[in-house]
């Protein structure tokens, strides 16, 4: 038997047990709370705020299809689009507190609109549970080939030269395209004109037929078109070179100090859910996330898993709204 058969049978007994233990666990839930009912009954929803076809879906999906083996019943995607992802949050906070509704909670649509709007029809840390950190993701800034600009500089010296006249797309008001663009802007002075989209495939869309020049996109959802060359890369916005994109430079490297952002993506279920379910679905999402086939399908998405404890995701959640609403501040931003 050849080395590489060997590894997957071993796999296999492994995931076979992690099933097992899997539903041990929530039968065991069951005996411990004295609940009248087995968790989980029926199947989960995921909420996602953004539509099919984007990074933030695919990502969705990958965790959904494991989490479903782990818990023993299907997850099911649920996109509830518009609002840049406030339609499916409000859906979910609102949702019974039963542990069979989950969001698919994403950094620009819960906790940069915690400082963008005043008033929101739900609360960010206060309305939802926190079960676990999923991934995060920097963004790309990209043009369309047909722009004369190969770097970061070219293209700031391009958007100088034309003020006002460069128009710009986003998945969204308050989207990280949004906000990253115009911390951009207020930080090189340029002047670049926002066109908002009703998520990343629609403002792609145009980008690819040249009606926008310029727009910042996650990583993942642009790297088919870098690689065919129907777009082309300035620069990332994380803290160091994605690992698909080992040629781009950061933003940093391209001469734009101290711009660093990423995009996180984590799951939370409505307030009030009983501890018991929040720890099921706690180890549930971790076990998920571990999987090694998992992880090689978020890798082609430009991910990496990063689970965390429940603990651990909710005070980075809060450092993330304490951030977010100094950028805010600092910049003047407003999502227009």
């Amino acid at each position: 038997m050849n080395e590489d058969c060997l590894s997957a049978i071993i796999w296999t007994a492994i995931a076979l047990v992690l099933a097992q233990t899997s539903a041990a666990t929530a039968v065991s839930f069951v005996a411990d709370s004295g609940s009248a009912s087995v968790f989980p009954n029926h199947p989960i929803r995921l909420l996602v705020g953004l539509p099919p076809g984007g990074s933030t879906d695919a990502i969705a999906r990958i965790v959904a299809s494991k989490l479903g083996d782990a818990l023993g019943q299907h997850v099911v995607v649920d996109n509830r689009t518009g609002a840049s992802g406030l339609i499916a949050s409000e859906i979910a906070a609102r949702a019974p507190a039963d542990g069979h509704t989950l969001l698919f909670g994403a950094s620009f649509y819960s906790e940069v609109y915690a400082s963008l709007e005043r008033r929101l029809p739900y609360d960010p840390v206060r309305d939802f549970a926190p079960i676990s950190l999923v991934t995060k993701v920097p963004n790309v800034l990209v043009v369309h080939p047909a722009l004369p600009v190969r770097t970061v500089a070219d293209f700031i010296a391009y958007a100088k030269s034309r003020p006002g006249k460069l128009n710009y797309a986003s998945s969204g008001n308050g989207s990280s395209a949004h906000l990253s663009m115009e911390l951009l802007k207020k930080q090189v002075g340029i002047d670049v004109v926002h066109v908002p989209y009703k998520g990343a495939p629609q403002a792609l869309v145009d980008l690819l037929a040249g009606e926008i020049g310029v727009m910042f996109g996650n990583v993942p959802s642009q790297i088919p078109h870098l690689k065919s060359g129907k777009t082309r890369a300035l620069a990332v916005t994380g803290a160091i070179r994605n690992f698909q994109l080992p040629d781009v430079p950061t933003m940093i490297e391209a001469g734009v100090p101290d711009f660093e952002i990423t995009v996180w993506y984590g799951v939370f279920t409505p307030a009030r859910v009983p501890p018991a379910i929040l720890s099921v679905l706690n180890s549930a999402l971790i076990q998920s996330l571990a999987a090694p086939d998992v992880r090689q399908r978020m890798a082609v998405q430009g991910a990496e898993p990063t689970p965390t404890t429940r603990d651990e995701f909710a005070a980075f959640q809060k450092a993330e709204v304490a951030k977010w609403a100094k950028v805010v501040k600092d910049w003047g931003t407003t999502p227009k």
